[in-house]
């Protein structure tokens, strides 16, 4: 995954009735300042929320919207306050606690942000979210939702249309996992949290002036406050603390031996009861809302009564060795970890920031290959496609790679809006190479449309551009057309040899690759070959029959040697009306030869030569090419047989003919040679190491 950019930025955005301060933090500022601390997205996050001056926030990149002096209006101010800054900082990522209001004003405001949103109550609850049609518009127009516990989840989806939704998750409070466990706590019981009723604090107060009263070795501490009610529990063995800092409730729980949280009301959670049971508490809860989902719980109240409290403590403190064991599991075995949680959330923003993060990784690049794929002739030519055998090597070295045939598109439909579909597969697919194979079919607005998404563009050719070949200025055209957007040309004929406009470093030789699927024959292991010098000629491989008008000098110096010599057993196809052959059947007339001879149109220039030099040399026939085209510094004579003339050639085939063993030696090393430097994997290799500027992994003998 790459690393971020300074550029990045999130925001956190906390209700402004949230005090994030060591001694006054509620429960979103408690999460947050815990995913804070572990986030690899710290640097880049920033947190809002609204403190008195007096009070110091409890992590760094805290931004203050104090709104503390205002008497109304504190919501829409405190929200407009934020969008002022967001003006200004255009974050990536806006992470909302718990206020659906502040949510709905940056939909309406049409923000471009990702919109994260956290749900810490009941949705029904809050302003923004209690209607049908409020969570209907969140559910659609954020990216990602998340709840605190399973029954907030259910809460938000109660009486709407369905019951989930992709961008909608689970994600609880989650603590650090407690380093050790003391195994000399108190007897301490302990309670925290508002002092009200609806936490079921009368109740615990009433219980727990009997059990002090009863065992005079027990003691309980109350932290909390609540100002709109009004309890007045004394014991000489209960003290009651006012609002505590998050570490000193952790040390009491630490310290503690039961917790007890007997809520009336629905929890949305319960974070009392997960810390106090990861602290070795045996925690004793009631069954409201989300309690049940904070940790592993067998002490639950289903009935909510003073005395049920009561007989739960008393139990535990009657069989001490109940409750190590509850102590130790709740310690042992915490639901829910701040490493975890903290890594879940950092993946879901490093996603969602695609536009500065690439998390689509291969093994190699992702190439989409233009080219044509043998469809329209059902394949016909398979064994000597090119494209094919190249898309074989690239996946062999693991690239992706999509083949895209031009040319079955074009045939296939009606109104082919070719230029515009390539754009849009480039854009879903985001290539890092587009090899255009055999054509110059797009664009140049096209062109440069991909290369503006830095893709490179590369073009791969076979047929003449020398001055010498068949339709050698029309291929030159082609293959020059929009050169200055091309980053790269692969071509059959060496560099070194074609006049062009296109630059110098653009160019580079492509070989006629093998392929160990398509290249699988051993014709030397063939002991009955009665041929002695195959040769397969054809006016244009996709039209596949003889043409009665074609001139092709080839013709003339094949009808030379035949006449020139008797001796010699020619099996040679395309001319005197003995059809060219394809594929499979192509194999079975070379595989009773034993000799093959590659001859390419025009005149022979430096390693340009017929595509079937790989179906001759790569199937293990010896293979005769003539001098000229130089492949003599690439096979020794042992491997390769190089002529000068029509005699010469004639002279080396009598010369060998008759020796099947010396034949079956030079077939057998010039296939393995062939393998070795022009095998498709070494080629494709070439291709993408020139074109992307990567370490080449091979050592590519042509050059």
């Amino acid at each position: 995954m790459k690393s971020l950019k300074k550029k990045d930025k999130i925001a956190i955005i906390l209700p402004y009735k949230e005090i994030y301060s060591n001694n006054h933090s509620g429960a979103a500022s408690i999460w947050v300042k815990d995913y804070f601390s572990k986030s690899i997205l710290s640097k880049v996050t920033y947190i809002y929320g609204s403190l008195e001056k007096k009070l110091k926030p409890i992590t760094k990149n805290f931004i203050n919207l104090n709104i503390s002096d205002l008497s109304f209006s504190k919501t829409k101010n405190y929200i407009s306050k934020f969008y002022k800054d967001y003006l200004k900082k255009r974050f990536d990522i806006i992470e909302i606690h718990n206020r659906p209001e502040y949510l709905n004003f940056l939909i309406k405001n049409n923000i471009k942000s990702k919109l994260i949103f956290f749900f810490h109550n009941n949705p029904q609850d809050i302003r923004g979210s209690k209607t049908i049609k409020e969570r209907l518009n969140i559910l659609e127009k954020t990216d990602k939702i998340f709840f605190v516990s399973a029954w907030t989840k259910k809460k938000f989806f109660e009486h709407l249309p369905i019951k989930t939704k992709s961008n909608c998750e689970i994600l609880y409070p989650s603590m650090n996992k407690i380093r050790y466990f003391n195994k000399y706590k108190k007897k301490q019981i302990v309670f925290t949290g508002k002092l009200n009723s609806s936490k079921g604090y009368d109740l615990f107060g009433k219980a727990i002036i009997k059990i002090l009263d009863k065992y005079d070795d027990w003691s309980a501490i109350v932290a909390g406050n609540e100002p709109r009610e009004k309890y007045d529990f004394n014991h000489k063995r209960l003290k009651i603390f006012p609002w505590l800092p998050h570490k000193k409730i952790l040390k009491i729980y630490q310290n503690s031996s039961i917790s007890v949280v007997p809520s009336r009301w629905e929890e949305p959670f319960g974070r009392t009861a997960m810390e106090s049971s990861a602290h070795g508490c045996a925690t004793i809860t009631s069954n409201r809302g989300g309690l049940t989902e904070t940790f592993n719980n067998d002490l639950i109240l289903n009935e909510l009564t003073v005395n049920n409290i009561y007989k739960k403590i008393e139990y535990l403190i009657k069989n001490p060795k109940k409750l190590k064991k509850v102590q130790l599991d709740n310690f042992k075995n915490p639901l829910h970890l701040l490493t975890d949680t903290t890594s879940y959330l950092d993946s879901v923003k490093l996603n969602l920031l695609e536009k500065t993060i690439n998390v689509l990784k291969s093994k190699g690049p992702r190439i989409l290959h233009i080219s044509n794929f043998n469809e329209k002739n059902n394949h016909r030519l398979f064994n000597i496609s090119i494209a094919s055998k190249l898309s074989n090597g690239f996946i062999r070295n693991n690239c992706d790679v999509i083949n895209f045939s031009y040319r079955n598109y074009l045939s296939n439909n009606l109104f082919p809006k070719l230029d515009k579909d390539i754009i849009e597969i480039s854009k879903n697919y985001k290539p890092d190479l587009i090899l255009l194979g055999h054509n110059n079919i797009l664009n140049k607005n096209t062109l440069e449309t991909i290369k503006d998404k830095k893709t490179k563009i590369g073009l791969w050719y076979e047929d003449h551009v020398v001055n010498y070949g068949p339709n050698w200025q029309n291929n030159l055209n082609l293959v020059e057309k929009n050169h200055k957007l091309i980053d790269k040309y692969f071509i059959t004929t060496h560099p070194s040899v074609i006049k062009t406009k296109i630059n110098r470093n653009k160019l580079n030789y492509l070989p006629i690759p093998v392929d160990p699927n398509i290249e699988n024959l051993k014709i030397y292991n063939n002991k009955h070959r009665y041929k002695d010098l195959f040769f397969a000629l054809s006016h244009g491989v996709n039209y596949g029959k003889l043409r009665n008008k074609s001139n092709d000098e080839r013709e003339i110096f094949l009808n030379n040697i035949l006449n020139k010599n008797n001796q010699i057993k020619f099996h040679i196809l395309g001319i005197n009306k003995d059809t060219p052959k394809w594929n499979f059947d192509f194999y079975k007339e070379i595989s009773y030869c034993k000799m093959a001879l590659n001859l390419s149109r025009g005149k022979p220039l430096k390693f340009a030569t017929s595509n079937r030099i790989a179906s001759y040399i790569g199937n293990g026939i010896l293979t005769f090419i003539d001098e000229k085209v130089q492949f003599q510094k690439l096979f020794n004579s042992d491997e390769l047989i190089t002529y000068k003339n029509e005699n010469d050639l004639i002279e080396k085939i009598l010369d060998l003919k008759d020796d099947l063993k010396k034949i079956n030696k030079i077939s057998k090393k010039g296939k393995d040679k062939y393998f070795k430097i022009f095998n498709n994997s070494i080629v494709a290799d070439s291709i993408t190491s020139v074109a992307l500027e990567t370490s080449p992994k091979y050592n590519y003998v042509w050059k």
